[in-house]
């Protein structure tokens, strides 16, 4: 598959988003025909920032990883298990009594210790992390995932349904809180209805053309930076292809082959640039 002509096919429409600073859209998708997994995330933000892709090698006691994000914090990102994760920003709730927000990279530490999504949800409640301002999705190589969120005191899991799982900027557990509803995961959700009453042979071209109307151009924002998608990854979890566009061009493509990536002794850090 020609990573190129995968993402001319994928940003073909959009739907301007007013509070683009916050926005994020994930989803965990299987296919119920051949069993297959693929994961995309769309991450929109401030397009200043300094993105990059950190591959850590495998030791003794941590698994081989990859993520993306900037200021040496892990946005999302995927191990040598098949162990997917993603956040995403919702509206704030109060913070758990004995709970907290990490103080640390806790998506590299859940990528460097994790292979389930259960393994996952123990870490998080051995730490005592209880995020208030985001959401996070995991998904393995099994077809288990979860969205996790921390909700008037309590923690809520929303487990896939249906072969999918969608996550973008609002509670599941309580969308009146804000930012629903919310445009992009209905379009997410009607493109994977319209992908399965295709009936053709499903891939991670066709799973990642549903996000379609998801990519954010750059437009300046009331506070003076310029904001939009700053990147969107493509992962074929069964099979171990990682694909990347920066800032929505079919010119800033990054494919790797992970199990090539994992087998590497060194640590890698791939700065995304035009």
């Amino acid at each position: 598959m020609n990573a190129k002509t995968t993402l001319l096919a994928i940003f073909l429409g959009v739907l301007l988003i007013p509070n683009l600073s916050t926005a994020c859209s994930v989803l965990y998708y299987i296919d119920s025909t051949t069993g297959k997994i693929y994961a995309v995330n769309s991450e929109d933000y401030f397009l200043d920032v300094d993105a990059y892709i950190q591959i850590e090698p495998k030791s003794k006691s941590k698994f081989a990883r990859l993520w993306y994000g900037w200021e040496d914090f892990a946005q999302g990102g995927i191990n040598e298990k098949g162990l997917f994760f993603d956040a995403a920003v919702t509206p704030e709730q109060e913070r758990i009594k004995g709970y907290g927000n990490p103080k640390n990279n806790l998506g590299d530490k859940i990528l460097a210790y994790c292979a389930t999504v259960e393994e996952a949800l123990a870490l998080l409640e051995k730490e005592k992390i209880a995020l208030n301002q985001s959401h996070l999705m995991f998904g393995d190589k099994t077809g288990n995932a979860v969205i996790v969120e921390w909700v008037d005191g309590e923690r809520q899991l929303h487990w896939i349904e249906d072969n999918k799982l969608i996550m973008t900027n609002y509670l599941l557990s309580e969308p009146e809180a804000g930012n629903y509803p919310c445009y992009r995961y209905e379009s997410i959700e009607n493109r994977i209805s319209e992908l399965k009453n295709d009936g053709g042979e499903i891939t991670l071209l066709k799973v990642g053309n549903t996000f379609g109307k998801v990519g954010q151009p750059a437009r300046e924002l009331e506070n003076g930076r310029v904001g939009g998608t700053v990147y969107t990854s493509f992962i074929d979890i069964t099979d171990n292809k990682f694909f990347l566009s920066y800032k929505l061009s079919n010119k800033n493509v990054i494919q790797l082959d992970l199990n090539e990536e994992f087998a590497k002794p060194e640590r890698q850090k791939i700065e995304l640039k035009e």
